[in-house]
């Protein structure tokens, strides 16, 4: 079980105590297209951190709402099936760049976006991307939970119904696997078809991910999912986090440090727009190359 901590570390050595066919362009299957990701080290220490076949590849992305810029340049790898951490004060753009990976800001008007974000080869920003087609293998939970105004069994049966599925039995078998995923199977396996909006908190944010899971996405961005949540729920969020990276690419955005250094492997600081360093989680809370990024950790801003 983990444990969950809400004392601010004053210094960053603190950390590592609690570290342990379509004419739409289609997003391709998982393993193809595919690079091998480089070592990410640690300028200071030069210890070897994450490695593995690399899910998603940014590269020079400019965001604008507007005249107004909130990326810069961002340049970033994530690694498939790990925990990536997304951190920084608040308009830091962390929430931003989530977003661009499944294409949310395309709903904001005025948005304006130049680079390339690539998920398993394909440009997502290319001309014809069936869209829908990425927001099903890219799935989000978000920062308050959603559930629909419906059953528990038709919030997490929704997706695939959408998708076309009819058969009753197959649904079954998804509501069930999904919600096992989620681990929230035992607690409302009596009670699928009452509504949703009677759970508590932390079970309707299981349930959106367990919602999110249903469509079978490789990615998983997560923003903020554990922010209104007590530390009972919370610590099940992470535990949940940790059991479904063997499975998933999960990108997680948190303003709680201590979150990140728990259930991250890799952690990425951002800062007014721009992506200050990024490298092993351990490497990033016990000894940041960049100055910024201690100051930030150490509480000095943010």
């Amino acid at each position: 079980m983990l444990t969950v901590s809400f004392l601010i570390m004053p210094q960053t050595t603190a950390m590592s105590e609690m570290i342990q066919e379509n004419p739409k362009t289609a997003i391709q299957p998982r393993g193809e297209g595919r690079v091998q990701s480089p070592e990410i080290r640690s300028d200071r220490f030069g210890e070897p951190g994450v490695r593995g076949p690399v899910k998603v590849v940014t590269r020079d992305l400019d965001l604008f709402y507007g005249a107004k810029q909130a990326l810069r340049k961002i340049a970033l790898d994530i690694t498939e099936r790990q925990v990536t951490a997304f951190i920084g004060p608040s308009g830091c753009g962390k929430s931003t760049y989530l977003r661009t990976l499944n294409r949310m800001n395309d709903l904001i008007p005025g948005v304006k976006i130049t680079g390339q974000v690539h998920i398993d080869g394909v440009d997502i920003y290319q001309k014809n991307l069936d869209v829908v087609e990425l927001r099903k293998r890219v799935g989000m939970v978000f920062q308050k939970s959603n559930p629909f105004p419906k059953t528990i069994w038709e919030n997490v049966a929704y997706g695939r119904r959408i998708m076309g599925e009819r058969n009753k039995a197959t649904l079954n078998e998804v509501v069930e696997k999904s919600l096992k995923q989620a681990a929230l199977w035992e607690e409302v396996k009596d009670r699928l078809h009452h509504g949703a909006l009677g759970l508590s908190g932390g079970q309707q944010q299981r349930l959106c991910i367990a919602r999110a899971l249903a469509v079978e996405p490789e990615v998983l961005l997560m923003d903020e999912p554990a922010s209104a949540l007590d530390p009972i729920s919370t610590a099940k969020i992470e535990e949940l986090i940790f059991e479904l990276k063997s499975s998933y690419t999960i990108i997680i955005v948190t303003h709680n440090m201590q979150q990140a250094a728990r259930v991250s492997d890799v952690t990425a600081f951002f800062y007014m727009g721009e992506l200050i360093e990024v490298g092993d989680t351990r490497a990033i809370f016990t000894n940041p190359v960049k100055k910024q990024t201690e100051d930030y950790i150490t509480g000095r801003f943010g």
